[in-house]
């Protein structure tokens, strides 16, 4: 029997991404689901692997003593209240980005998972395919030198055919084009820099597609991020555009520079000094939950609970990267740079 039962509240598109995770470690058994829909035994067990119990009330829900962890996947405004109900049930949680949608909620969660001693996962799931694993490891041999400008942007053109679009276009529950997506991107830029941000600024703007105005948000960002040690970072967010998927990774250091799958350094002997040497590794190439690494991150943190520690990406992490996000966000509503020692910890 498996040690860790899940329970997973929204049965939309992230779920979607994160039960064949389940389905797939041994040590994990999902026994309740929270949702909306009437589902059948057989569509509940062909989803799940499993009999789980199917509520659709949240307490009761909670109530379910075979539950060790609560997966959030429901619409971004419900994270806060369904994380703290759950962390106060005594609940481990996993709970897909962003965490919140303004900066208020945010500091209510941390004091309600930090009172509730709970294990915690965000996914920040990108952390964990292997072309991150392969920038990390560039930078750690040298190769690029002392990296003084980071670079990492999100450009995923999401319309009407998208999964959430409908409820994702409108500000009070999906916040910004950077909230709602672009955060992936900026998560990265802070991952590789491994530095406090010392101020923000940030610019937005907005297609004029007609099939695109149901954004009730500037639908691309940029921002500006400048680093204690005085260097730089670029952020852009662009969810209105009329392009393939690109999430765009560019490293410039003293030694070399790496651009997504590409690099070139003084440190390599015998390469051409005007050509890209290639790297084979794979890359984040979709904006669809299925190609996503959820399974790594799953056993993660199944390992993590059955080991009693912590996540690598827990909430005290991810509040890192979202912090600076609502920085940002103030940036973009005053019009101004924005220092992180404004944001109250």
């Amino acid at each position: 029997m498996a040690s860790i039962g899940v329970g997973v509240v929204g049965l939309g598109w992230a779920a979607s991404g994160h039960l064949p995770a389940f389905k797939a470690n041994p040590d994990i058994e999902v026994v309740a689901l929270c949702s909306s829909k009437d589902l059948s035994t057989e569509e509940i067990r062909e989803m799940c692997g499993s009999d789980a119990t199917l509520y659709h009330d949240y307490e009761e829900f909670l109530s379910d003593l075979s539950i060790d962890v609560v997966d959030i996947c429901t619409p971004h405004h419900l994270h806060p209240p369904q994380a703290i109900q759950a962390a106060e049930a005594g609940k481990h949680l996993m709970i897909e980005k962003p965490l919140a949608v303004d900066y208020e909620s945010l500091l209510e969660m941390r004091e309600a998972i930090e009172k509730a001693g709970v294990k915690s996962t965000v996914y920040f799931e990108l952390r964990f395919i292997p072309h991150f694993a392969l920038v990390k490891s560039v930078m750690a041999q040298g190769l690029l030198g002392d990296v003084h400008h980071f670079e990492v942007d999100y450009y995923h053109g999401i319309g009407p055919w998208y999964g959430q679009y409908e409820w994702q276009a409108k500000k009070e529950f999906g916040g910004s084009s950077l909230i709602t997506a672009g955060v992936h991107a900026l998560d990265a830029l802070l991952y590789f820099a491994a530095q406090e941000v010392e101020e923000v600024f940030a610019y937005s703007t907005k297609t004029t597609a007609p099939d695109l105005q149901e954004y009730e948000y500037d639908s691309t960002s940029v921002s500006l991020l400048k680093f204690a040690d005085g260097t730089c970072g670029k952020c852009t967010s662009c969810v209105d555009c009329r392009q393939p998927y690109v999430f765009n990774v560019h490293l410039v250091g003293s030694q070399g520079t790496l651009w997504n799958d590409k690099l070139w350094s003084t440190q390599l002997e015998g390469t051409r000094p005007d050509e890209w040497i290639t790297i084979p590794t794979t890359q984040a190439e979709s904006g669809d939950v299925l190609d996503h690494p959820y399974p790594p991150q799953v056993d993660h943190f199944a390992q993590c609970l059955m080991e009693d520690k912590d996540s690598s990406i827990n909430f005290a992490e991810a509040f890192k990267t979202h912090r600076v996000m609502f920085a940002i966000e103030k940036s973009l509503a005053e019009g101004r740079p924005v220092k992180l020692e404004e944001m109250a910890e």
